[in-house]
């Protein structure tokens, strides 16, 4: 896929032509050059900052993610760098590190149960990836596949016009302003988004709603957590001496020798002193010990809010990442939903860019990401509200130290009230699987926009809860789903199949009209339409039989798939001839891209 326009270098004051430019280097703005750039589409990222994230902050990364960082060829490149997903399992609920445990909850779809839907829902595993390992391996791919990069450059404005966007920003190391000329602007600059802000976006939810601390540091305390791995321990302490709500969180950075400290504390009364001090005696009470050494990297404050966007894109601008969706790191969505953002809407450009669809494709972002935003805030926030359900279940919803104590004492004895106690905080710690276990969350969006062509079908009924199990389905505005085909003789994802940037055209034994009805109108339309004909003797086989029993369409029967993996358009049986293959696909490219 090609660009048009032509790249200017700036000396001064000059200005820059591009065809995407791009304000922020996090998550969502580093993907969307790197996808944009992978696509042949010319982009330039600004980041006012000097240099890429220096504090962890987003790290789960879940396999939704993982399938774009396949198809994009970094996955591996990733993986090599990442905490891998066996030493993410065991969220442990505890008076502190040293001290009582209160129970385990296994998380993220490690534990043997539930580890089985997640392998037969993805080719890819979970990771634990913080944004210090994440961001230049984005940045660093984006820059070999010819997008440019740019920091100390802070986002001043911007204006639209029927042609394009001019933005205006300034050199922070001299001062200088100058335009940058591009068809089309990505504001991924965060929860404080000045881009967002000149759009005007509307905003739902409360806001700032809880206050937080976070302290990097490192310390050696593998002889405490090694014997149960996990990425967050929870720590119980009502009561604490310190300024704060009694709940504090220990999260494994690199095991096991870098964490990261949180404490929640009263948004209303501003973050407590940050001193050494303080510091170190917040260690020291979520450790349980003082018997450790440890050396501070980074402290600092930060919000938790509740606020989404209804609107994320206004004519040429268009908004992804913490600008639109702004919430706790519950269940750890922050960073996987910017990344999806920008994967729903970089090839959407990139087709618009390179004129094999209309600009009115890109109407569809707002359709279908808008509502994730939603979602995503809500559940996150609720996931929040959710662990009040240990503090209950301990009859702790006040905050006198000794109250822990004198419940913990009834929960280890025998008899009726301490069966009670020792039922309800098994049952809490077991809800919390809807935030360290939500793999319905993570894949069963169903979008419905123009980018979207319904078949009259109605959507498939959900057979598990939808928030916490994974259901696949070839239902137009879902994900493709994955199973394990071969490709002469190896074994294939289907997600494999299609994807890179191109629509796809999946069918089976005789299905061979639709794939010369997409050769046909790939020439006509400039699109390159991959083709894949799944069965006995085609190029891709089904040995397993389990693409058979997935894909709910005849042999002949045809799916359209989008460049983001998800299904366009369904057509459940074979065509009645080659004239009725053509005349469905035409229609259904022509609705998709707007022609």
């Amino acid at each position: 896929m090609s660009s048009s326009a032509t790249s200017v270098p700036t000396t001064g004051g000059a200005a820059v032509a591009v065809d995407v430019l791009v304000v922020g280097s996090g998550p969502a703005g580093a993907s969307a050059a790197l996808f944009l750039a992978t696509y042949g589409t010319s982009t330039l990222l600004v980041t006012k900052y000097g240099r890429l994230s220096d504090t962890p902050r987003a790290h789960i990364t879940n396999q939704r993610t993982m399938e774009t960082m396949r198809d994009m060829g970094v996955e591996e490149r990733l993986m090599r760098e990442a905490t891998p997903w066996q030493y993410m399992g065991n969220t442990t609920f505890c008076t502190s590190l040293a001290g009582e445990e209160l129970g385990r909850i296994p998380s993220w779809g490690t534990d043997t149960v539930r580890h089985a839907d997640y392998e037969l829902a993805s080719p890819c595993t979970m990771l634990d990836a913080p944004q210090t390992i994440t961001e230049p391996i984005l940045v660093q791919a984006a820059q070999e596949r010819g997008a440019r990069i740019r920091f100390d450059t802070e986002y001043v404005s911007h204006v639209q016009d029927d042609d394009g966007v001019t933005t205006t920003v300034r050199d922070r190391l001299s001062g200088a302003e100058y335009t940058i000329r591009s068809r089309y602007l990505i504001g991924a600059d965060g929860a404080r988004s000045a881009v967002a802000a000149d759009l005007d976006l509307p905003y739902e939810g409360p806001g700032a709603v809880a206050g937080a601390l976070s302290i990097v540091f490192e310390a050696d305390l593998s002889h405490l957590v090694a014997h149960r791995p996990s990425v967050l321990y929870w720590m119980l302490q009502p009561g604490a001496e310190k300024e704060g709500v009694g709940l504090g969180v220990l999260r494994m950075i690199k095991p096991w020798h870098e964490w990261m400290l949180m404490w929640g504390y009263e948004v209303a009364g501003g973050p407590p002193d940050l001193s050494d001090e303080v510091v170190r005696e917040l260690a020291v009470a979520l450790v349980g010990t003082d018997d450790f050494e440890m050396r501070v990297k980074s402290r600092s404050p930060w919000t938790v809010n509740h606020h989404f966007a209804t609107t994320i894109a206004k004519g040429r601008v268009f908004c992804a990442g913490d600008a639109i969706h702004r919430h706790p790191p519950t269940n750890g969505l922050g960073s996987n939903t910017s990344i999806q953002d920008s994967y729903n809407l970089a090839w959407k450009i990139a087709h618009v860019v390179a004129g094999t669809a209309a600009p009115s494709l890109l109407d569809s972002y707002d359709a279908e990401r808008a509502p994730v935003a939603r979602q995503i805030v809500e559940r996150a926030n609720q996931s929040i509200a959710d662990t009040g359900k240990i503090l209950s279940a301990l009859d702790l919803e006040h905050t006198e130290a000794a109250a822990l104590q004198r419940q913990l004492a009834l929960w280890r004895s025998p008899g009726p009230e301490g069966e009670k106690i020792r039922t309800a905080l098994r049952e809490a710690i077991a809800y919390k699987a809807y935030e360290f276990d939500a793999h319905g969350v993570e894949h069963n969006h169903r979008y419905a926009s123009s980018a979207v062509v319904p078949d009259g079908t109605p959507m498939p009924e959900f057979r598990r809860d939808p928030e916490l199990y994974a259901q696949a389905t070839t239902w137009p505005g879902a994900k493709i789903p994955h199973t394990w085909v071969t490709v002469g003789g190896r074994r294939t994802s289907t997600l494999d199949l299609v994807g890179r940037g191109r629509f796809a055209v999946v069918t089976g034994i005789g299905g061979a009209d639709w794939l010369a009805a997409a050769a046909d109108l790939g020439a006509e339309l400039g699109l390159t339409i991959t083709p894949v004909s799944i069965g006995p003797g085609e190029p891709v086989e089904d040995p397993y039989g389990t693409w058979a029993e997935l894909r709910e369409i005849e042999d002949g029967g045809a799916l359209l798939v989008r460049p983001d993996l998800y299904v366009a358009a369904r057509h459940l049986a074979a065509p009645s001839s080659a004239g009725e293959a053509r005349d469905w696909l035409s229609s259904a490219l022509s609705s998709v891209l707007g022609r």
